[in-house]
């Protein structure tokens, strides 16, 4: 039997990940291998080297296609790519369609690496290449803001209610106090951290300040976009950015008996969702172009919640577009109305980000 294409499917997780190759041959039958476990580190990548080798065609090519899991997958993506390895990283959300298109009931680590590497075999896919350092860097440091910015918002809720408890200790309030001073110090430092890098770039420094011509939006929410979104390499189009960042809308309506509320599926990058929910709020007033749009949907959807959302989402498109098309932001440029049967609105119950 010939060999016309091949591809390992991985399903990786913190500690371990999970192989299975798929081989097509000329008259499209499929057949998979057993799946074998590894571990997620240097000793279980020899280990799975030697074993793809083992069972792999030598005359077809090989391709590697794993999903985008959190930070895990990273490691053994840059060390296939190190090595002149073909490797696909593909959304949560494209292999999901995929697995619904088959109709899979069952979810294991080895059914999930198998049907990886018939995905890898029956579709084309982009090949991967690692991010610039620059942005992996950024993404740290936007996401150690983040927890920073948490920690100080926890400690200020203990301090609200110790002011109001009765008898507490002098101690208690000079303690949290101290570690409140300590936190913004650190945000500080991170700040300007992030401000270093960016200008270190002079590349991504110049793209940046295209994006800052978006009334509404500051340093750090366009940093964590770039870095959440590795500088938007990864999306061929503005419904997979909106798909990945939780944005898409989500509908249940079936007849007459089914009438379900349309809401944001939140099944996403919630750093993202998170960067854009002040700005978006500042948005709504200074920026003349989105604040109709605000404006517009509020009209039909009394709740402020629903258009909030409906702002954040345009905003991360207009970033995307912007970055794409290596341009700035020119207000009321070719503005037209929109129709009014495509525009989509979100119900407030369910419009929340976090």
């Amino acid at each position: 039997m010939a060999i016309s294409k091949q591809c390992i499917g991985i399903d990786i997780s913190k500690a371990t990940f999970t192989a299975c190759l798929c081989q097509c041959s000329d008259d499209g039958e499929l057949v998979f291998s057993k799946t074998v476990d590894f571990s997620n580190d240097s000793k279980g990548f020899n280990q799975f080297l030697r074993w793809a080798k083992g069972v792999i065609a030598k005359d077809a090519a090989l391709v590697f296609l794993m999903e985008a899991t959190g930070v895990y997958y990273e490691n053994l993506a840059h060390h296939l790519h190190k090595i002149k390895k073909r490797v696909h990283v593909v959304l949560p959300n494209t292999s999901k369609h995929y697995f619904s298109s088959l109709n899979i009931k069952t979810k294991t680590d080895a059914v999930d690496a198998r049907i990886l590497s018939q995905f890898g075999v029956e579709r084309i896919h982009k090949a991967w290449s690692p991010p610039p350092p620059v942005l992996l860097q950024l993404r740290n440091l936007t996401r150690y803001h983040v927890q920073l910015q948490e920690q100080k918002t926890a400690l200020g809720n203990i301090k609200h209610s110790k002011d109001c408890s009765h008898a507490i200790q002098i101690f208690i309030l000079k303690s949290n106090k101290k570690l409140i001073s300590e936190i913004d110090k650190e945000i500080g430092r991170c700040i300007g951290e992030i401000n270093r890098l960016v200008k270190s770039d002079l590349g991504l420094h110049k793209k940046i300040e295209k994006l800052a011509t978006i009334k509404g939006i500051g340093m750090i929410t366009m940093v964590t976009i770039l870095a959440e979104t590795m500088g938007f390499e990864q999306f061929g189009s503005a419904k997979q950015l909106v798909s990945y960042a939780g944005y898409d809308v989500v509908q249940r309506e079936s007849g007459t008996s089914v009438k379900g509320k349309t809401r944001i599926s939140k099944k996403g990058n919630r750093y993202i969702r998170n960067a854009l929910y002040f700005p978006a709020m500042v948005a709504c007033r200074h920026n003349s172009v989105l604040k109709e749009a605000y404006t517009r949907i509020i009209q039909k959807k009394p709740s402020k919640m629903v258009g909030q959302v409906a702002v954040q989402r345009k905003l991360l498109i207009l970033m995307y577009t912007l970055w794409k098309n290596d341009t700035v932001f020119i207000e009321n440029y070719k503005v037209s109305s929109p129709d009014p049967k495509t525009e989509t609105t979100l119900d407030s119950s369910e419009a929340e980000l976090l």
